[in-house]
């Protein structure tokens, strides 16, 4: 969805990122993935960008140009803008897939929690419990991420818009949900997407070694296998670039941290714990959910499981004091 004169713009975030995953710096393993945006689901062609093996080629001020955005106008140049029809906001699913309807998610036992306690007590829980999540719990944290509340089309019938728990930049919303189910009450281990539209879950695989598989990805960390379900988001970048072209990387990074942001204060209400990761194997991850790495891609994850106490838990080491501020 890029136009090819404008991807010189994209390769300096993408040299600024891609090389991430490969120098041990896990916090930002996940933003890595958008080295990949050159490409696009419908890119026009171009000249293919070269590698770059180290930060080293970068001065500081080309890497900070993915925070930064793009300087001149950009307006003119989105697909938006030129008439052409915006990209599905859900990918499709093959004809007489059995779907797994999801409880209304307003039925889980949540609503005792007011939004200030959510919000005081937000915390990354590492520390899961055996017990599973209930599918209505379950739903109720699909919907708090991704659901949806209204959807807009245009004269000719095309969806421009979907309306959801989370903002969006240009309300583009260019995720896709996948799970990995380990306990979840009614289903079974492996593999799901999430579908928005229908507010149901598409099965991909079955498989019973699917925690041990995803810790391993993440390099071992204890929470992703002891984990009830990971919430996987994968972008989709041309959703975002039909609006926005050359800016749009930048957007889809902040919009997934609104995205798992609202799992956090969901999972508060419902008194169970979460974890964002950005500590994990870019490649093995996308091959996990058998994803292109170029038109989709894995942005961010986050485990889910149900705690002793609700209460924190922390991985640093030593003694800690803790001390309550108040404005």
């Amino acid at each position: 969805m890029i136009q090819a004169s404008h991807r010189h713009i994209f390769r300096i975030a993408c040299a600024a990122l891609g090389p991430i995953a490969r120098s041990g710096l896990s916090i930002s393993l996940g933003i890595a993935a958008l080295a990949v945006f050159t490409g696009g689901c419908g890119a026009r062609t171009g000249r293919e960008t070269r590698e770059i093996l180290s930060l080293k080629e970068m001065s500081r001020e080309q890497r900070m140009v993915f925070l930064k955005g793009y300087r001149g106008d950009w307006r003119d140049s989105v697909d938006k803008n030129r008439g052409i029809p915006p990209p599905p906001i859900e990918k499709p699913w093959p004809a007489g897939a059995e779907l797994v309807s999801l409880p209304d998610p307003f039925e889980a036992p949540a609503a005792d929690v007011a939004l200030v306690e959510a919000v005081r007590n937000r915390r990354s829980r590492r520390a899961y419990t055996a017990e599973g999540l209930t599918l209505a719990e379950l739903s109720w944290l699909l919907w708090c991420t991704q659901g949806i509340e209204k959807i807009e089309r245009n004269d000719d019938g095309n969806v421009v818009a979907t309306y959801r728990p989370v903002p969006s930049g240009g309300a583009r919303h260019p995720f896709e949900t996948y799970l990995s189910v380990h306990r979840v009450e009614g289903l079974k281990a492996g593999i799901y997407r999430y579908l928005p539209v229908e507010h149901k879950l598409l099965p991909l695989r079955y498989d019973a070694n699917m925690a041990s598989d995803f810790k391993s990805a993440c390099y071992n960390q204890e929470h992703v296998g002891r984990a009830a379900v990971l919430f996987i988001w994968a972008a989709v970048p041309c959703r975002t670039e039909w609006a926005y072209g050359i800016i749009a990387a930048k957007l889809i990074a902040v919009d997934a941290g609104h995205v798992c942001q609202n799992l956090y204060l969901g999972a508060e209400a419902i008194r169970v714990g979460v974890c964002g990761i950005l500590g994990y194997d870019q490649q093995r991850l996308d091959s996990l959910l058998c994803l292109d790495g170029r038109n989709e891609f894995v942005i961010y994850l986050a485990s889910v499981g149900r705690t002793s106490t609700g209460g924190p838990d922390s991985q640093a080491g030593g003694a800690l004091t803790h001390e309550t501020v108040r404005p």
